[in-house]
């Protein structure tokens, strides 16, 4: 078992009002296989900016020898794992989240997508070829970024948008700005002390984010009466949210879902998180086509480099649109 180093528990945060778990009755779930899938798709992001995929076309034994990989990883010696940090930005982390003072009970690997992007750091944990964690990542990043897409041209679809690759061609230009993380959880090291946060609540600033765990609680999503219901976790399906990026593409009818994840008292929760984004000089604004009659654009148009860079410098739980949003006079 993984265990985190000091300092001690009593240095991270606690939820002040801790309520027993509760369940979402009703996580919208989509058959990405049916014909009226898209018409789901839209529905599940107008309404809870997030839902479970099955018939998803991702090859298990991508998912298992990924998995199989990042639990090795995170089962050696702290001090192999540092070899492979510290993330600036990508790389190996521990407790830190970002560099603003946010902290939780886990530890990650970071990793960008571009094809151009050096394992180096990697060779003095693996020994001289990292092949098969990185062809792992290589397999299960292709096959979700993938299904990211088709996702995304369904959404197109069904919201009646002529450019059914408007949101995908984003994800699969070349300088894409997608991340590629892996998070591990460990148990909460005083079961008695619950609502250990492990990753505090934030949404998302991409376009898309793809999340596959393993089969332990822990991932909870705001619902919009500020309430947090927990997601029963499915090892053999994957969890979608709308980030930032789509929300504003879509001038708020698709929202971008908080959400944040508690340690789990018993279990090791490990999860791995495509974040589907566009290049850096992608300007990000709501689409026209999605703006009817007499309705206002509710965002500022900005580049993604901007949008990006303006998260990065903020806190988890901040609000990172409310700097792009447009006053509009009452």
């Amino acid at each position: 078992m993984v265990v985190l180093t000091k300092p001690a528990i009593e240095q991270f945060c606690t939820l002040k009002s801790y309520k027993p778990t509760t369940f979402l009755p009703a996580i919208p779930i989509v058959d990405l296989s049916k014909p009226d899938s898209k018409h789901l798709l839209v529905k599940a992001c107008q309404e809870l900016g997030f839902f479970k995929v099955i018939n998803h076309g991702v090859p298990m034994e991508f998912v298992t020898k990924l998995e199989s990989e990042a639990v090795n990883f995170f089962n050696l010696p702290l001090s192999e794992k540092e070899k492979a940090g510290p993330p600036h930005p990508f790389g190996y982390g521990n407790k830190s989240i970002g560099l603003n003072g946010d902290i939780g009970w886990l530890e990650y690997l970071l990793l960008t997508t571009n094809q151009e992007f050096s394992y180096q750091r990697l060779v003095s944990i693996f020994g001289q070829n990292p092949d098969k964690f990185c062809g792992a990542v290589s397999d299960y990043v292709g096959a979700v970024k993938n299904m990211a897409c088709e996702i995304l041209e369904m959404l197109a679809d069904g919201l009646k948008i002529e450019e059914k690759d408007v949101f995908s061609k984003l994800l699969m230009d070349e300088e894409s700005d997608s991340l590629f993380r892996l998070n591990h959880y460990p148990p909460s090291p005083s079961p008695e002390k619950e609502g250990l946060i492990g990753f505090g609540e934030h949404t998302d600033p991409q376009i898309i984010s793809v999340l596959r765990s393993n089969n332990t609680t822990g991932l909870q999503i705001s619902l919009k009466d500020g309430n947090w219901i927990s997601v029963p976790p499915d090892q053999n399906s994957f969890f979608i949210n709308v980030g930032d990026s789509l929300q504003v593409m879509t001038n708020g009818k698709f929202k971008s879902v908080k959400h944040r994840v508690l340690a789990n008292s018993r279990k090791s929760r490990v999860s791995m998180i495509y974040f589907g984004g566009p290049p850096l000089s992608v300007k990000i604004a709501p689409l026209p086509s999605l703006i009817k009659g007499e309705e206002d654009s509710l965002y500022k148009e900005f580049t993604w480099f901007e949008y990006k860079k303006s998260a990065y410098n903020s806190r988890l739980a901040d609000n990172r649109l409310g700097l792009f949003e447009k006053i509009t006079a009452s």
